[in-house]
C-alpha cells in the first residue's frame, strides 16, 4: 500500500536524524536557550531578510494558532477566518477553548478578501447593538489554504493594506508554507510575509521535522509578553534544542525549501495525470494537495493500492478526495499511480 494520505505520515528528513544524534549528549540549556535554537533563528532572520523579529518555536500547528491568537486578543474580541479555515474547521473547537470566537468569512477557494475584512469590520463598528457581539480583533489566513490555493503577493499586500488600516493584526498560518513557497504558480516570498504579515509561522511538522513550527513576530506590540502566554500555555520545551536542531537544520543550505519543492513537483505531475485522463479536480490546488473528484467505481479501484482522503461527497455517484505528497514522498509511487489513474 502507498499512502497519500497526508504529508506527515514520514518521520523526519535524515539530515535532522543525523544531527539529533551528532548532538545527542552535548550538554546544552534548556527552554530554547540553547546554541541550536540561538542558530536557528538567526538563519530564520536571514531567510526573511529581517532582523527585528522574534522567533518561537512551538510544537504542533493548532498549539501554534491557539497561543498565538490569545497573546493578541482581548477578552471580548474574535478572530476573522473563511469558515474553511483550519482553526474553523479542524482543531477540536481550540480557539473556542481560549474563550474567543472564530468569526468566519464565506470562501469558495479557502481564500478572505480584503473587502471582505473591510466590510466586516464596519459592519460591525456601525451596528447599534454592537456591543452585544464580539468584535472582530484580528484575521486569520493560511497559505497554501485548506483547499491548496495560494495568495497572490498582490491579494496579501491588498489584506495587510486594509488590515493595518483597521489596527487588525493579520495572522497567517503556514503549516505547509514551504509547499506554498516553492510552487511554480507561487510569486510571494519568506521576505514578503515577514513584512506583510504581523505574525506567521513556518511549518515543519509537515515539510520535513519530526515536529515543531517557528513562529514568526514582525509586529512591535505583539512581541510583548509572548513568552509568557507559552508558558501558560505548555508551549515551552523544556528540551527546546530539539527544534532548534530541526529548524537550523531545514535552513541551512535552503535544505526547506529543496524538499518541499520536489514534493510540489510530483503533486502537480499527478494532477496533470488526472486532467488528462478527464478527471476534474476540485479547485485549484497549486501546491502539494490534489482534490480528484473520482467515480465510486474509480475510488474503488484505486484503494486497492493507495491510501487517499475522502474530503466529501459531491453526489451519489461522485466523491472529492484528497490526494497529498510531502517532502518524502519518492518519484516511483508518484509514476506507479500515475499509471494506475491512466488505466481507469
Amino acid at each position: 500500500m502507498i499512502n497519500f494520505q497526508s504529508d506527515y505520515l514520514e518521520g523526519c528528513h535524515p539530515k535532522i536524524l543525523e544531527k539529533l544524534v551528532e548532538t545527542n549528549f552535548r550538554q546544552s540549556s534548556g527552554y530554547g536557550n540553547d546554541e541550536y535554537s540561538k542558530d536557528a533563528i538567526f538563519k530564520i532572520k536571514a531567510a526573511c531578510n529581517k532582523e527585528d523579529i522574534d522567533v518561537h518555536f512551538l510544537v504542533g500547528g493548532t498549539q501554534a494558532n491557539s497561543i498565538i491568537i490569545a497573546s493578541i486578543l482581548r477578552p471580548h474580541q474574535g478572530v476573522v477566518s473563511a469558515i474553511s479555515g483550519h482553526i474553523s474547521t479542524n482543531e477540536a473547537g481550540a480557539i473556542e477553548a481560549t474563550g474567543h470566537k472564530v468569526l468566519t468569512l464565506p470562501s469558495e477557494d479557502g481564500k478572505i478578501r480584503a473587502e471582505q475584512v473591510e466590510e466586516l469590520y464596519y459592519a460591525h463598528w456601525n451596528s447599534p447593538i454592537r456591543e452585544a457581539v464580539v468584535q472582530p480583533g484580528m484575521v486569520y489566513i493560511s497559505n497554501p489554504t485548506e483547499m491548496g490555493t495560494l495568495y497572490t503577493k498582490a491579494e496579501l499586500e491588498s489584506l495587510s493594506k486594509v488590515c493595518r488600516e483597521l489596527n487588525l493584526p493579520l495572522f497567517l498560518d503556514g503549516a505547509r508554507l514551504g509547499y506554498g513557497l516553492t510552487s511554480p504558480y507561487n510569486d510571494v516570498t519568506l521576505k514578503d510575509i515577514a513584512h506583510l504579515c504581523d505574525v506567521f509561522y513556518i511549518g515543519g511538522t509537515k515539510c520535513g521535522a519530526l515536529f515543531g513550527e517557528a513562529v514568526v513576530i514582525s509586529s512591535n506590540p505583539l512581541k510583548r509578553d509572548f513568552r509568557y502566554i507559552m508558558k501558560q500555555r505548555g508551549g515551552v520545551l523544556a528540551k527546546g534544542r530539539l527544534l532548534g536542531i530541526q529548524f537550523g537544520t531545514l535552513f541551512e543550505d535552503e535544505l526547506y525549501l529543496k524538499i518541499c519543492g520536489s514534493a510540489v513537483e510530483y503533486a502537480l505531475k499527478l494532477r496533470q495525470a488526472f486532467e488528462e485522463k478527464g478527471i476534474e479536480l476540485y479547485g485549484n490546488s497549486l501546491a502539494n494537495q490534489q482534490f480528484p473528484i473520482l467515480t465510486n467505481t474509480q475510488m474503488d479501484v484505486l484503494r486497492k493500492n493507495y491510501g487517499f482522503e475522502v474530503w466529501g461527497n459531491l453526489d451519489e455517484n461522485y466523491t472529492i478526495t484528497r490526494f497529498c505528497t510531502s517532502w518524502a514522498t519518492k518519484l516511483e509511487d508518484i509514476e506507479a499511480l500515475i499509471k494506475d489513474v491512466k488505466l481507469l
